[in-house]
């Protein structure tokens, strides 16, 4: 068996499993199996392996006894570090209604901010297995799937034009058959995200979600209203599409976006990041932004630079005048792509309309 077939993440899921009498060999994550005891103490759980399933005492004895490893749930967390599933705004955002220092994402930063430095290894090991985890699920998740990655700075406004340009680059790229990834949160990121969420949309649902959205055109100063501005859009129009946002709590600060359909959230932001990047097996186009962009820029070029046995990944920056002359980052990608593989990979384009034309002469 891949390692694929021997997760079990839900309870439909065991139960198919312990219906054939075995689950020998199996690593089964965050289920709750308070109600299953009789299947545990009459099943095979040899060699088994038990991440954060709650069970009951006399089944977490059984299967101890028959050579299974099990990791308990861990009590007063505000994350689940052994969770087998992507999260989703939903749950990232549960308690908006009292604000959002009441939802888990908020609940979980300050607990980063309270451990990220207090030299207790039980904490940098529950961040490691969390993120681990994560990573586990958006490979799952995206197994088989065309990712494009969509850069971009957070600064960028709900309102403006450069905000609707790139709502309308992620709804051309989904409508295209790809799968929009993102950093997950505020800013360029935020709309590529809902340009995805709303690609099955009819095309005048776009203006009309960017109408409502610039009521509230950045989670500064209130997080809350920010959020709040997203979900009522995702009541108007249901039916999202899907794409990736993958955030971190290390930017905690800025939070995650309401319109990404998946989101792969890490405590560690360099896990992040490049998880983002070589999940990007599409291409990846940056928007114009500021540190944080160009040094994605960068680290995507370095395994494109030193790429020899097969085609790069496609790299498409936009707006010429910021990659060019406020950001001189277009020369240097120039020179470090010449005579390389990747120097008939790269592309500099004005606007976001142009990208799926420079990506398509990339193919």
């Amino acid at each position: 068996m891949v390692n694929a077939d021997i997760e079990i993440e839900t309870l439909a899921e065991f139960d198919r499993v312990v219906a054939r009498g075995s689950l020998s060999g199996y690593r089964i994550q965050s289920v709750n199996l308070l109600e299953r005891t009789f299947a545990l103490l009459s099943a095979d759980t040899s060699a088994a392996v038990f991440l954060g399933c709650a069970m009951e005492p006399d089944a977490s004895v059984k299967v101890r006894a028959d050579g299974a490893l099990v990791f308990p749930p861990i009590p007063d967390l505000p994350f689940n570090p052994y969770r087998g599933l992507l999260y989703t705004a939903e749950e990232l955002f549960t308690g908006l209604a009292e604000g959002y220092e009441a939802t888990p994402d908020a609940q979980a930063y300050a607990w980063f901010q309270e451990t990220k430095s207090d030299g207790d290894v039980f904490s940098s090991m529950l961040r490691s297995i969390h993120d681990d985890a994560i990573s586990d699920a958006l490979d799952e998740h995206l197994a088989g799937a065309r990712v494009i990655g969509v850069m971009g700075g957070h600064a960028m406004a709900r309102g403006g034009t450069d905000y609707r340009g790139a709502a309308e680059l992620g709804r051309t790229l989904a409508r295209s058959g790809l799968t929009v990834a993102t950093g997950g949160g505020p800013g360029a990121m935020e709309a590529a995200n809902l340009g995805a969420y709303l690609a099955p949309a009819p095309d005048e649902a776009l203006p009309e979600a960017l109408e409502l959205l610039a009521k509230v055109p950045s989670f500064s100063p209130s997080v809350s209203d920010w959020a709040r501005a997203a979900f009522a859009v995702r009541e108007r129009w249901p039916l999202g599409g899907d794409s990736v946002g993958i955030p971190t709590w290390f930017y905690g600060h800025e939070p995650p976006n309401a319109f990404a359909g998946q989101i792969a959230k890490y405590f560690a932001n360099a896990t992040r990041e490049d998880g983002l990047l070589a999940r990007s097996n599409a291409g990846v186009v940056f928007l114009p932004g500021a540190a944080g962009t160009v040094q994605e820029v960068f680290d995507n070029a370095t395994p494109n630079y030193y790429e020899s046995r097969s085609e790069p990944t496609p790299m498409v920056l936009v707006d010429r005048a910021h990659w060019t002359e406020r950001l001189p980052v277009w020369p240097l990608l120039r020179a470090l792509a010449s005579g390389r593989a990747m120097e008939s990979r790269i592309a500099l384009v004005d606007s976001v309309d142009e990208v799926p034309d420079a990506l398509a002469a990339m193919a």
